[in-house]
């Protein structure tokens, strides 16, 4: 059979098994079979146990701390294109260390560019992942990125509500452009909250920008690590 037509092939990392095996259901093709063997250190090494040579392959995983997830994405990358994947695909639904999409203060490191360099080295081909922190994080990768949107099922089901005086609330300045999306769509009014963080995960301010008396509030982020914005 000519390589073209060789059927993808769909891998789990192992805190994504059970989405991988939706996906793969939904596909109509079995999950593929992947084993990692643990050391007593704490290194794991995991190997395709299935031929994958010039397969179209799909590793799904979400790479949220701690770092193992990211590593076991990263050696799965290594060990598929040693393996002569011809395309490798990460599909991260949630892209860990994407906070870091910039310099906020002085010597400290853009841990989504980091990220996005070690994928593409790892050797990911292409990259397709969901709600990113910033969009601008599409930018750090020279391969293509499929960024999707959580939008398409969510706006549906509020729009089925039929919720009157509705308004779309963004809980900050950087979630404005999500929040400007939804209210598009669904033809609200949108709220901004401003804060201020006195150090990670401890708001120090907070002021509503916008009116919310007798409306319908939906909240639009995309993390939640606490919940004391919320």
């Amino acid at each position: 059979m000519p390589i073209d037509q060789l059927s993808p092939k769909i891998f789990a990392c192992s805190q994504s098994t059970e989405l991988a095996k939706e996906i793969a259901k939904e596909y109509g093709i079995p999950l593929g079979n992947v084993t990692t063997t643990h050391f007593s250190d704490g290194e794991f090494q995991p190997a395709f146990e299935e031929s994958i040579r010039g397969r179209r392959i799909f590793l799904i995983g979400s790479t949220f701390p701690s770092a193992d997830n990211l590593m076991e994405m990263l050696l799965m990358c290594d060990a598929a294109k040693r393996a002569s994947a011809r395309h490798i695909t990460a599909v991260m639904p949630y892209f860990g260390w994407a906070r870091q999409d910039r310099k906020d203060k002085p010597r400290v490191a853009i841990g989504a560019k980091l990220v996005a360099k070690l994928l593409e080295s790892a050797g990911a081909t292409r990259i397709m992942t969901m709600d990113l922190h910033a969009d601008q994080i599409q930018g750090f990768f020279e391969k293509p990125v499929d960024h999707l949107f959580g939008s398409t099922i969510f706006l549906p089901y509020v729009k089925s509500l039929n919720l009157d005086n509705l308004t779309i609330a963004s809980p900050d300045m950087g979630g404005s452009k999500r929040a400007y999306a939804y209210s598009k769509f669904l033809e609200s009014d949108v709220v901004i909250c401003y804060k201020q963080r006195q150090k990670a995960n401890v708001i120090a301010y907070m002021e509503l920008i916008g009116e919310v008396k007798g409306k319908n509030v939906i909240l639009v982020d995309d993390m939640i690590d606490t919940g004391g914005t919320l």
